[in-house]
């Protein structure tokens, strides 16, 4: 009888051919799913905190921009390694500032939806059910969450495009060393200590990035650990001292917070969206549904297979509730002053809407799209041309997909955003050193689409209210000279010439960006159907 002389195919080689098999078809789907979300979603580089982020950015690679007002442009993300990074990524990959940005963002997009995908992977063993996990959050990626003006993903690069998936990397991580791989292969003694080391870099790189949502996140992932320990009175009392430790630490900073000028306060009350007081009764619900869906998950009995989807919709729970209770203690209007506050313990909310997401969509995968394309297609369609409507609505006067080179042929369209074209012509057309004006609730004017002046013109300009007031809450030394701005530019465009010239010569301006209607004798070399770009006599 002839004996073969090819090894046995074991069952172990089987299992670990079809997690290749996965893994591969789960690459390929998340990267289809990363354009259908830049294609959905849009992408706006030089708006709301991508604004913020790009001139740090800017001056980094060219220290001569920004001349007046720098501390405007860079200190305020002094704990954050973001900008060095992104600088460097120019640097070294001798690709403009635009394509980097750009490849970055959708390193990103990609890196959340996989880390969702691994996620998914652990809690559910249904393709389906994995599928519509991250497709639904491909699908919902700039998703508001309730009043805490985040999303769960921007359409522009800031940290926490980076801190995002190093988060989600990091509970992947965790559940790797807690719990067995879910119905693939049984986990080493070394894939649990890969488990470890991919949990602690990660979440140490979401430190590194943005070091307020890194702490979240190691907040998460103590909670999780505690909630899937084998012992019961670790899962009790374990996550009820982190939860008396979080209110602690909040009383802690609230006592030894330094007193506040009246100036920094009255910063610190633009900021509505730190108070849930403030909030709208649609964002108060924005809060509650999500707990409300999770509570369900959460308060199964654990079974086999079921313990990484409970224990995540558990820490997610806990975790909002913990925050709600800050919230509701320290963060409020009337108290003497507002450290806690400033620290948004809401914030956390973005994992919990991440974890609400998947939940929803792979239930909606198992028990209505099942096996059905045309279910698929049919229910992804109508989900993605909603977000596309309010996209839509959010930058009507924008370009969808604001590309590298864009800004080079804007003063030519003029069906492009008038605001972003005169901020091109600024960059192109006055002195480096010139200090501009511009009214300082220009980003909130119909139109103007929340477009950054500083990143689009690289020109220095007066504090505005609604992004410099961001800056000003995480430097209160910078408050006086935030308010001498605001009052210098209130009203910019209804003032006669001399009031102007009294408010702004003080302040070394020697530009103002008008309304076009604007009443004014100075010289004006560039106007469009909104504005005027003027010099000062």
């Amino acid at each position: 009888m002839a004996t073969s002389l090819a090894s046995p195919i074991t069952s172990e080689r089987l299992r670990q051919e079809q997690y290749r098999r996965e893994r591969s078809l789960a690459a390929a789907g998340v990267t289809a799913l990363t354009f259908l979300a830049l294609l959905v979603h849009g992408y706006h580089p030089y708006t709301e905190d991508g604004g913020v982020y790009l001139p740090e950015i800017k001056r980094l690679l060219d220290p001569g921009l920004y001349p007046h007002g720098t501390e405007f442009v860079v200190g305020h993300l002094r704990y954050s390694l973001f900008a060095p990074a992104m600088a460097w990524l120019v640097r070294e990959s001798h690709l403009s500032l635009e394509i980097v940005l750009l490849l970055v963002h959708l390193a990103t997009f990609w890196a959340t939806l996989f880390a969702a995908w691994l996620l998914a992977a652990r809690c559910y063993g249904s393709r389906e059910a994995r599928g519509g996990a991250v497709a639904l959050l491909a699908v919902w990626m700039t998703l508001p969450i309730a009043g805490t003006s985040l999303m769960l993903m921007d359409p522009y690069v800031t940290a926490r495009s980076v801190s995002t998936p190093c988060v989600l990397l990091g509970l992947v991580g965790a559940l790797k060393f807690l719990l067995p791989r879910f119905e693939i292969e049984e986990d080493t003694a070394d894939d649990r200590r890969i488990g470890l080391t991919l949990c602690g870099s990660a979440l140490a790189a979401a430190g590194a990035m943005h070091p307020l949502m890194g702490a979240y996140g190691l907040g998460l992932v103590l909670l999780l650990f505690t909630l899937l320990s084998r012992s019961w009175r670790v899962r009790v009392w374990g996550t009820m001292g982190l939860s008396l430790t979080a209110v602690a630490m909040a009383a802690g900073m609230q006592l030894s917070a330094a007193a506040e000028s009246q100036t920094y306060k009255r910063v610190v009350m633009t900021r509505d969206y730190w108070f849930l007081s403030q909030w709208h009764w649609y964002e108060l619900i924005g809060v509650i549904a999500p707990m409300v869906i999770l509570s369900i998950v959460a308060l199964r009995e654990r079974r086999e297979g079921d313990a990484a989807r409970v224990g995540l919709a558990r820490m997610a729970v806990v975790a909002g509730v913990t925050a709600i209770v800050v919230a509701l203690l320290f963060a409020r209007v009337e108290m003497a002053t507002h450290l806690v506050a400033r620290m948004q313990p809401l914030r956390i909310f973005q994992m919990v809407y991440v974890i609400m997401t998947l939940v929803v969509g792979a239930m909606l995968a198992e028990r209505v799209l099942q096996r059905s394309a045309m279910r698929w297609v049919l229910t992804f369609s109508a989900l993605a041309g909603v977000m596309v409507m309010a996209e839509r609505m959010t930058f009507p006067a924008s370009k969808h997909l604001e590309l590298p080179g864009a800004l080079a042929e804007v003063d030519a369209a003029d069906k492009e955003n008038p605001y972003e074209r005169a901020f091109a012509w600024i960059g192109g057309n006055t002195p480096r050193d010139a200090m501009f004006a511009v009214d300082a609730q220009y980003i909130t004017k119909p139109g103007e689409d929340a477009q950054s002046f500083r990143a689009i013109a690289e020109r220095s300009v007066l504090p505005d209210f609604s992004k410099d007031g961001g800056v000003v809450t995480n430097k209160p030394e910078l408050a006086a000279e935030w308010l001498r701005g605001q009052v210098a530019q209130a009203e910019l465009s209804t003032e006669v010439d001399a009031r102007r010239l009294a408010a702004l010569r003080p302040l070394g301006v020697t530009w103002v960006v008008l309304e076009r209607g604007a009443v004014t004798a100075f010289g004006c070399d560039y106007a469009n159907e909104a504005v005027k770009v003027c010099r000062l006599p």
